[in-house]
């Protein structure tokens, strides 16, 4: 498979998903605060809470389904790596 025709979930990580979602949200929510009303920066608001959220936590809602829906994985929080569980001697 070429560089070109893998998917778009392989090329991209969770944090350039999420970085263009909130521009994109962001610069809508500035335009409609301009031609329709004021309230739109509350948008603008919950989508700072949401990026800081996931700076602190590491997980935010849009993460969380970015993740799940897409099978997008973070480049930054690698999943942690599981051991097997080693059987017990009697």
């Amino acid at each position: 498979m070429t560089r070109t025709n893998r998917p778009l979930a392989t090329r991209w990580p969770l944090e350039r998903v999420l970085f263009a979602m909130a521009g994109s949200i962001t610069l809508l929510s500035a335009l409609l605060s301009a031609v329709v009303s004021p309230w739109f920066l509350l948008l603008t608001a919950f989508v700072g809470v949401n990026q800081w959220l996931y700076v602190s936590l590491r997980a935010c809602p849009a993460s969380l389904v970015l993740k799940r829906a897409c099978g997008l994985r973070s480049s930054l929080y690698p999943a942690p790596v599981t051991t097997p569980a080693r059987p017990t001697r009697v």
